[in-house]
């Protein structure tokens, strides 16, 4: 078993380290292979590309986990929605047909989806078998988000348009979630040890709505992964001190923080729970002593606790691969 499953499933304090987007476009061999394939989407359902992008950062920098590369968007695609990627401005859906969303069955999904399984299978045989391999969903709201188009900013969304289309919003959230368990499992079956959910929007929830489009939608998938005994991480980004609040009522595995989540709060806070991540990824930007010094923060404030080692986000495009290197260095080496 690897270490990461032995953390999330049995509380063990043993190491872990791996990082979110470590598979992706910080890495020359990866904007090597997306210079040949412009189609974002058509790459991530390339089962043979998707699993020579996962294992890049592996062969690397030796981490704990490969996460596949895939990406949550592919969720809506197989449901019947338009995705595009534009370069400087990020994903872009085009308007949802409700009736046509509605129409989909479990099979129909996971046919289209089988490149993602399949990038799976050929991993988890090349990957040794001490690392996990990580698979990973979005979050029902943060899907919502995209699918609706409602983002207004990364910090406010777009009420009037969150108002206007919010009877539709609770026709499909139901169907939604489901989906994401079946692709969850879908993934799992293939090969993948962990899920991480990834409700990268929750911080821009109105408070009111918060139990109804994040702890609930959550929870339901959670219990899911509880009842198939599938390790699950929960990353609901951005809720500040409603990250106690989600712990408990949501009661994942494991729950990444975002940086604004302060270590010896989180330690206090946050228990019953292996904790993972929090460094700002924008500190890899910095001086080689500003990055150690803040990743020694987290790793005193944690040294006694099951507690994983990763981000508050994901690797940035403009990252150094040698600070991912000395990072991972650092952290083989730390005995405080």
């Amino acid at each position: 078993m690897s270490n990461l499953k032995k953390i999330l499933v049995n509380k063990h304090s043993c190491k872990s380290i791996w990082f979110m987007r470590q598979a992706g476009r910080y890495l020359p061999e990866f904007r090597e292979i997306r210079s040949k394939n412009t189609n974002f989407i058509d790459l991530c359902l390339n089962s043979k590309l998707s699993s020579e992008i996962t294992l890049q950062p592996i062969k690397r920098f030796d981490i704990d986990s490969a996460i596949i590369f895939s990406d949550i968007l592919l969720v809506p695609y197989a449901l019947g929605q338009n995705v595009n990627f534009s370069k400087n401005y990020g994903p872009k859906l085009d308007k949802l047909n409700i009736d046509k969303f509605l129409d989909n069955s479990e099979e129909m999904f996971s046919r289209k989806l089988e490149p993602v399984y399949k990038a799976i299978e050929i991993t988890r045989v090349k990957l040794e078998k001490k690392k996990s391999l990580i698979s990973f969903v979005g979050a029902p709201w943060t899907l919502i988000i995209y699918m609706f188009n409602l983002k207004e900013s990364s910090k406010e969304i777009n009420n009037e348009a969150l108002n206007d289309n919010i009877k539709s919003i609770n026709k499909i959230l139901e169907k939604l979630t489901n989906f994401l368990c079946t692709h969850i499992k879908n993934q799992i079956n293939a090969g993948a040890d962990v899920v991480q959910i990834f409700d990268s929007w929750a911080g821009i929830i109105p408070k009111k709505n918060i139990d109804e489009y994040c702890y609930k939608p959550n929870a339901k998938i959670v219990d899911f992964c509880k009842k198939e005994k599938i390790p699950c991480i929960c990353f609901p980004k951005g809720i500040m001190e409603d990250y106690e609040e989600f712990n408990k009522i949501v009661k994942p595995d494991a729950i990444n923080l975002d940086p604004l989540i302060n270590p010896s709060w989180a330690k206090k806070k946050l228990t019953n729970v292996v904790l993972q991540g929090g460094l700002d990824p924008k500190i890899l930007l910095q001086k080689d002593d500003d990055m150690i010094d803040a990743a020694t923060k987290y790793m005193y404030a944690f040294k006694d606790i099951p507690y994983v080692f990763n981000l508050g986000h994901g690797l940035l495009p403009e990252t150094d691969p040698d600070k991912v290197k000395k990072l991972v260095n650092f952290y083989r080496n730390f005995n405080g």
